[in-house]
């Protein structure tokens, strides 16, 4: 079966102040996750499983029926606090779902092949995605899956900042990823991550960070099912109004168990996003840039 792109919509962005996935950033009415369908259209994707919230759906529906729906099998799933295992309840008083590693479950019932997935507010560039569609055509099954890997001085804003997951590797495959909350960098050029009790650990201006860009044989829907219920019962216990479940909690497990590898797919093209509202000026004038110098056409779907 041909691979499917997974994209995470549902998320509104409260460092940014409201819905940035349908935030338009071109003169043409273009938001950023159109540059990366247009990206995985041309390395090869034809499926697509937006996971996205109800509130918003028929404006998301619009604009993705207005064109990449043209090209691409869209399909739509939802994530919801309530879509829950059986015998588990959502705790009263809590607000909103429970991550990433639940996003991408929501999407079960369209995952019937390899699979990608992205963060919908991200723009990740070419190059990862032809490796990472190569990798899901040829690679990947049960126990072989992959990521993108990016510099992560190539994916800060200048704006503040940002939580990325920190990855180690060795001999090309991932060995293990910690997620840093506070990475920013410091006035003399030194990236940090500054924990919860205010002290901050220095990370190398070359170690590979997670921007959510994984490749995954479809037997890892297997693996968050019984990793979500895991988390679940010890966020019930220890943070049940914030704790979240997330997609490389379940990594991690089988990195440290040996049941799967997860090679990492390196990029040089440098991310940008709209962390921040401050964000927004620079991303709009780069997006102008790129259909300026011909790297994107101006109408993404002619």
């Amino acid at each position: 079966m041909e691979p499917i792109l997974v994209i995470m919509a549902a998320g509104m962005g409260s460092r940014y102040g409201g819905n940035k996935q349908i935030d338009k950033i071109t003169e043409q009415g273009d938001i950023i996750m159109d540059f990366s369908l247009y990206d995985a259209y041309q390395a090869g994707f034809r499926r697509v499983c937006f996971i996205i919230k109800h509130d918003f759906e028929a404006v998301f529906r619009e604009h993705i029926e207005a064109g990449a729906g043209k090209k691409y099998e869209v399909h739509y799933a939802f994530q919801e606090g309530t879509d829950l295992p059986d015998g588990y309840s959502f705790p009263e008083g809590r607000t909103k779902p429970w991550g990433t590693g639940q996003a991408v479950l929501s999407a079960r019932d369209y995952i019937d092949a390899p699979f990608a997935v992205i963060n919908a507010d991200d723009y990740y560039g070419k190059e990862g995605f032809r490796k990472i569609y190569e990798f899901l055509t040829t690679k990947a099954d049960a126990s072989h899956n992959c990521m993108v890997g990016f510099e992560v001085e190539k994916t800060l804003s200048e704006n503040g900042t940002v939580s990325r997951g920190i990855c180690k590797a060795k001999d090309g495959m991932l060995t293990d990823i910690v997620e840093c909350l506070q990475v920013g960098k410091e006035p003399d050029g030194t990236i940090t991550d500054t924990k919860p009790d205010g002290t901050k650990e220095v990370i190398p201006n070359d170690s590979p960070v997670s921007m959510n860009l994984w490749g995954f044989g479809v037997e890892y829907m297997d693996v968050l099912k019984a990793g979500f219920v895991e988390a679940l019962d010890k966020i019930l216990v220890e943070n049940p109004l914030k704790g979240e479940f997330y997609i490389q909690t379940p990594i991690n497990r089988q990195i440290a168990d040996g049941t799967a590898s997860y090679e990492v797919l390196t990029s040089p093209d440098k991310w940008f996003g709209v962390t921040y509202k401050e964000d927004r000026p620079e991303v709009v004038a780069k997006f102008a840039s790129l259909k300026a110098d011909g790297t994107y056409p101006v109408d993404l779907w002619a």
